[in-house]
């Protein structure tokens, strides 16, 4: 199906504006959850077959493979995207107020080199919006496929109140999350990345574990997400952090500022996703892994466009793997494409 979507849906898609082209993909992807008779034969047709469930973080994901945060910011193709095959989604950035994000045009897409570029600034409805749309739908763990929640700051709250907002998005939805992710490393929200710095991320991290044992329900898996530019020194200090402040993982990685080689020409604002973002992405991986010892989940984020991809991405110790610019360029088979790459990869081995 993904040779299909490449050779003919792919190309008409490309002659679209690029956020366009997104937003027709999430409504296409709404319009399938919605449909409960059409998501029933999607989740029999496309649900990847003979792969076994993955534990992590005390949660059971169906497949290895989640969709990443950004693609769905409001929460409205989650349930599609499960019919899709993909083992857990994962919806935001969401704000405490709703924003409308950067100036357009803003996503800029590259299909030779598999790469987007996007600068967003997390455009989004807000917490209450997000609220009211995941509160009609099936709760904290009775979903086909785990739901997470990332969680940022408004462009114009400063850093020195930054803990206000993230505190607010997750009091409101943690208790309707399968677990919750802490997003400091947007490029697109200007000083964001400057939470990653160990002073603010200690108070941000403990405020928010704090928070998380008052949660209706009992507490929820935490995970942070961090940037691919950081030096081995403040990664270390992340392991060290999340270690302390009792996060359950960490989501390497967001997307790039830095333009590794091949991309000269693309657009020099914003984050880079894509093929080019593999190679870095893998080195934050293998980097945490080793460094907390393997005691910490690590969640590989960056580049993955097919199973061989995701593969690197287990060898060097992930234990979940998300997908978001692959989507553009494969279609959407390509959760079910992974899911079961990756399986076959495993059986092959045993």
């Amino acid at each position: 199906m993904s040779l299909l979507y490449e050779k003919m849906v792919a190309p008409l898609l490309y002659r679209m504006d690029p956020e366009a082209a997104h937003q027709v993909g999430l409504r296409a992807m709404g319009a399938l959850g919605a449909a409960a008779p059409l998501r029933w034969l999607l989740e029999r047709s496309l649900s990847p077959a003979g792969v076994k469930p993955v534990e992590a973080f005390g949660l059971k994901f169906p497949n290895h493979v989640g969709l990443a945060a950004g693609f769905d910011k409001d929460g409205l193709g989650w349930r599609g995207a499960a019919a899709l095959g993909f083992g857990h989604v994962e919806v935001g950035t969401v704000t405490p107020r709703a924003q409308p994000g950067n100036e357009r045009p803003r996503v800029f897409r590259y299909p030779a080199i598999r790469a987007v570029v996007n600068a967003y600034g997390f455009p989004n409805a807000g917490m209450d919006a997000l609220h009211a749309r995941l509160s009609s739908g099936p709760g904290r763990g009775r979903r086909r496929s785990p739901l997470g929640v990332n969680i940022g700051r408004n462009k114009d709250t400063p850093n020195e109140r930054a803990h206000e907002d993230y505190l607010a998005c997750f009091r409101r939805l943690a208790p309707l999350a399968d677990y919750v992710a802490v997003n400091i490393s947007s490029p697109n929200t200007v000083g964001l990345r400057a939470l990653q710095d160990r002073g603010p991320l200690v108070r941000l991290l403990a405020a928010v574990a704090e928070a998380n044992r008052e949660t209706a329900g009992g507490p929820v898996p935490l995970l942070l997400k961090v940037a691919p530019d950081l030096n081995p020194a403040q990664l270390a200090d992340i392991v060290s952090v999340v270690g302390e402040t009792g996060f359950a993982g960490i989501i390497a990685t967001n997307t790039t500022i830095t333009r590794p080689p091949g991309t000269e020409g693309c657009e020099t604002r914003g984050g880079l996703s894509g093929a080019p973002l593999l190679e870095r992405s893998l080195g934050v991986v293998r980097f945490l892994v080793k460094e907390s010892g393997g005691r910490i989940p690590v969640v590989g984020c960056g580049g993955v466009t097919c199973a061989a991809d995701a593969g690197r991405f287990m060898d060097e110790g992930a234990c979940l793997v998300q997908v978001y610019s692959g989507l553009v360029f494969r279609g959407p088979a390509l959760a079910r494409e992974i899911a079961e790459g990756l399986s076959w990869r495993e059986r092959r081995w045993v």
